[in-house]
């Protein structure tokens, strides 16, 4: 009676909690954010189909083979093994498993190159780079900076180049794409595309010591004239990212919402390409992973 009860409080905690929870993973706001919400809700219908199932043929089992009055002598049939039981109970779980890595697979796949639909643009390429316990972003070809918050229009691809400058983060905005890690001497390559102006919510989602909890960002996507407006408000009133500045903000803490002109990407460049360890001998168009410079 005991246990009941703890189950029950078990499921009351759970609930209340998932009832108070906004799931952001399944409130997506771009294509990619959608994919992986789609492969999230295939696995949630699969578990319940299968938990239905075996709740439902444990109760049959339970009611049709329970332990009645026999006699003390009673020897039960010796029972050879069903072929077709055998079958079911082996070759169902192999399909389950193989349907849900045709799907995990081929999502990997689409959220890896650009959004659908996208494929021909020019992205506007963001370098996002971590450092304990804060978040860089750098725009190369408006030739901005901004610390813990960056800015995006809509409708239009963002490939975000991903590095750390310390210890290896995460990067994740959970209603527009999937987490992504970013280390120190790799870029990883991320393409987002918001759909619906608005405010979403970053972090880094990989444990990376005492300051990970607030190692958030702010997401905000304009439509791309008023995008534009704040670019050239940044240009004309912010003040110019310096060598000696920089280094001030890599050191660990915590630090507000910050913007510059400039970018560390002059002084200090992300590691790909020519300043990638991970380099060979490839042309100076092209690095390991086959992305121009």
């Amino acid at each position: 009676m005991k246990l009941k009860g703890v189950y029950i409080a078990f499921f009351a905690i759970i609930s209340g909690f998932l009832a108070g929870c906004e799931l952001l993973v399944l409130d997506p706001k771009g294509p990619q954010a959608d994919k992986l919400a789609n492969v999230i809700w295939i696995s949630i219908i699969t578990m319940i189909v299968v938990t239905i199932v075996v709740l439902v043929m444990l109760t049959i089992i339970l009611f049709k083979y329970r332990a009645s009055k026999q006699d003390p002598d009673y020897k039960p049939p010796h029972i050879e093994g069903n072929k077709y039981v055998e079958i079911i109970i082996v070759g169902v779980p192999i399909l389950i498993v193989a349907f849900l890595s045709v799907v995990s697979v081929i999502s990997v796949h689409q959220v890896e190159t650009a959004p659908e639909g996208y494929e021909t643009d020019e992205p506007l390429v963001i370098y996002a780079s971590s450092s304990n316990w804060k978040w860089h972003f750098s725009y190369p070809e408006q030739d901005i900076e901004t610390v813990n918050y960056v800015f995006i229009p809509t409708n239009q691809n963002v490939e975000f180049r991903l590095y750390s400058h310390g210890t290896i983060s995460s990067f994740w905005i959970p209603q527009l794409a999937g987490q992504k890690y970013a280390m120190s001497d790799m870029t990883n390559y991320l393409n987002i595309v918001a759909e619906e102006p608005g405010e979403y919510f970053g972090r880094n989602a990989n444990f990376n010591g005492e300051g990970f909890a607030e190692n958030e960002f702010n997401v905000t996507a304009l439509p791309a004239d008023e995008f534009d407006s704040w670019i050239e408000d940044i240009q004309n009133t912010a003040e110019p990212l310096t060598e000696e500045k920089f280094e001030e903000l890599l050191e660990p803490g915590h630090l507000g919402h910050m913007t510059f002109t400039g970018t560390h990407q002059d002084f200090m460049p992300a590691p790909e390409g020519e300043n990638s360890p991970h380099n060979h001998g490839k042309s100076d168009s092209e690095d390991d992973s086959g992305h121009p410079h």
